[in-house]
């Protein structure tokens, strides 16, 4: 038996896959999420209370198109956990299917749902529950104090500090945007929020620029400021620089031109 977390930001769609996930008689429970980010929160949870809590999840069905973190962003976090739930994409895009199947995702199953397809796929996420291993107890790489540990795929990369030019927040995580990308567009994500990057990294030249943003003082390439609105390029990236940041910004830049601390 199957507890589902559904994930889709389109509300009729989660409504009809919600719908058809309830009408089998493998699903014990099924809910629904319309972002990646409350999906990650569930998630936490759901893994924090260990496999026979309340708020055990065992398949996410998940949508890969959304705003924000995408769905293989999502399946990408899950990756370094332990003992993850596992992954049905649920998409109108077949173009993905490598990439998902790469990230280990148990079926692929295209919109418009047909109850028969989606019928498959719960089989094959109940089969993939029956016979997984016995978790594995968590461990934590440690990273030497200059670079960063990212997990993904059971894999953990350590990430060059100074090779990261801006990061951006993602609820409680960050996206770290380096000067080498880790593929188009994608950047490295990491469940640490940015204020704690900002905290951590203060001593090493980053400054919060906005409420989504913390930059590489080093890396910004240009200021301007354009009918009352600053922004900065970085690393090829245009960002937009609050007001209440926007003074500290520029006085940090000048001193910085000047030679002065």
């Amino acid at each position: 038996m199957l507890r589902a977390l559904a994930v889709d930001d389109e509300k009729p769609a989660l409504e009809e896959l919600l719908y058809l996930l309830r009408a089998d008689p493998r699903i014990t429970s099924a809910e629904g999420a319309t972002d990646a980010t409350e999906a990650l929160l569930r998630i936490n949870r759901a893994l924090d209370a260990g496999p026979d809590g309340a708020d055990a999840i065992d398949v996410v069905f998940l949508d890969i198109h959304m705003a924000g973190l995408t769905g293989l962003d999502v399946a990408r976090l899950l990756a370094g956990f332990a003992r993850p739930p596992l992954i049905v994409f649920v998409t109108a895009h077949e173009g993905f299917a490598v990439q998902a199947f790469d990230l280990k995702a148990v079926d692929y199953v295209l919109k418009p749902v047909r109850r028969e397809r989606l019928a498959e796929a719960v089989r094959r996420a109940a089969a993939g529950v029956s016979s997984a291993p016995a978790p594995r107890p968590p461990t934590e790489a440690p990273a030497p104090q200059d670079q960063i540990p990212v997990e993904l795929g059971g894999v953990t990369r350590f990430v060059p500090i100074a090779d990261i030019a801006y990061v951006e927040a993602h609820g409680d995580y960050a996206r770290l945007h380096t000067t080498t990308p880790a593929g188009p567009g994608t950047g490295h994500l990491v469940r640490i929020p940015l204020s704690t990057l900002e905290e951590r990294w203060a001593s090493r030249g980053f400054v919060r620029i906005h409420r989504r943003h913390l930059v590489a003082l080093h890396r910004i390439e240009e200021l301007r400021l354009d009918s009352g609105t600053t922004t900065v390029r970085v690393a090829d990236a245009e960002l937009v620089v609050s007001r209440r940041h926007a003074r500290e910004l520029r006085d940090l830049l000048t001193r910085r031109a000047g030679g002065g601390r």
